[in-house]
């Protein structure tokens, strides 16, 4: 069973059901128990064409002579699997692992360069695409596994990832020239990782958010300022890094407009406001926005510190992050094709309430 996603109408969802595929020589199935949805998979879907997540997990192809091509897609997720079958040496039937997964109840994969930490999936058309997304950690020895807190590692973990990425490339481009960092879509949880770790660091956090949402982001306690989006005049004039989570271009041009002077750098992150359409087409003053890729991050850090350092220094600020957010966040768990298709839609729609996780089974 696969939730797909038309890629031309993000709004449109389908159920495809398949008969289980026969394993050939090396394949390995994946029986996906569990699986989070957060606005991060919203912006793999935005995103999609022009970051090739669409090609991690192809679609139902489109009958040949229909007249209706929505070219289905699955929306990429972080979740927990099982090895329920295996033609090959580097997975064993009954491991757990953790890892990239599609809207479905099951995954074939071709394991490959095996450790006792996991295993690559080598399958063709993954070959060419960032290898931090073909990893499968077994949970045995994933150094931040904990059984008591894997609806964390669901829905907070790839963030969290993210965010200190993020931050990590601040510090190691020596804050770039700045002394604080503005942040967009400052309720969504990339946006609070960022603001945590640049806090316990002391660099001045600004939080941008709707008007509905500034209780709950002051209520965070880790952003010095809080600011709704008709209110940037209140920014002040220190050296700046923006970060952008929520991808909307006047907001964008309004932060430029307002810090131009002040303005170190400008990193686009995410796409929370997808559905934005543009007023402007005004020049952008100040830098010019970079795209944030975060497996390149981790190549660099990889070189200069080792999988190990990048894992012992991740798996430091992730503990005392998973630590904080018990202050806040709600687990909720969504059982069924309906029912996951409904949270998917609340989340498209920017309708999810920013203290929520979803955790979710396609197994009604």
């Amino acid at each position: 069973m696969d939730l797909e996603v038309s890629r031309q109408d993000l709004h449109r969802v389908a159920v495809h059901d398949h008969p289980p595929a026969e394993l050939t020589e090396g394949q390995a199935r994946l029986r996906v128990d569990a699986f989070a949805l957060t606005t991060n998979n919203i912006t793999y879907a935005v995103f999609g064409d022009a970051l090739k997540y669409w090609e991690f997990f192809p679609g139902t192809p489109t009958p040949a002579g229909a007249e209706d091509d929505p070219n289905w897609g699955r929306v990429p997720v972080w979740g927990f699997a099982e090895v329920v079958e295996s033609r090959s040496p580097a997975a064993t039937v009954g491991e757990r692992v953790y890892g990239y997964l599609p809207m479905s109840n099951e995954l074939v994969v071709t394991p490959g360069r095996d450790d006792t930490r996991g295993f690559v999936d080598l399958a063709p058309h993954r070959a060419a695409m960032a290898s931090a997304y073909s990893q499968y950690q077994r949970v045995l020895a994933d150094p931040v596994y904990r059984a008591d807190r894997e609806d964390h590692q669901m829905v907070l973990y790839p963030l969290f990832f993210t965010s200190f990425l993020v931050d990590d490339y601040v510090v190691e481009h020596e804050e770039l020239g700045a002394e604080q960092i503005i942040l967009s879509s400052a309720s969504s949880k990339t946006a609070i990782g960022v603001a945590f770790q640049a806090r316990h660091r002391g660099i001045t956090t600004v939080g941008l958010t709707s008007r509905g949402n500034v209780a709950f982001v002051e209520g965070l306690g880790v952003y010095d300022q809080v600011l709704t989006y008709d209110d940037l005049s209140a920014l002040g004039d220190a050296p700046a890094v923006y970060v952008d989570i929520a991808g909307n271009r006047d907001v964008t041009q309004a932060v430029h407009e307002q810090a131009a002077d002040s303005l170190r750098a400008s990193m686009t992150v995410g796409g929370t406001h997808w559905a934005h359409e543009t007023e402007t087409q005004a020049p952008l003053p100040g830098p010019t926005p970079e795209f944030f890729f975060a497996p390149a991050q981790i190549a660099s850090r990889t070189k200069h510190w080792g999988r190990d350092g990048l894992d012992a220094r991740l798996g430091e600020a992730w503990a005392r992050y998973a630590d904080w957010v018990e202050g806040w966040i709600e687990f909720r768990h969504i059982a069924g094709p309906a029912e996951v298709e409904r949270v998917y839609l609340e989340l498209l729609d920017g309708h999810a309430a920013p203290d929520v996780g979803f955790v979710c089974t396609l197994t009604p």
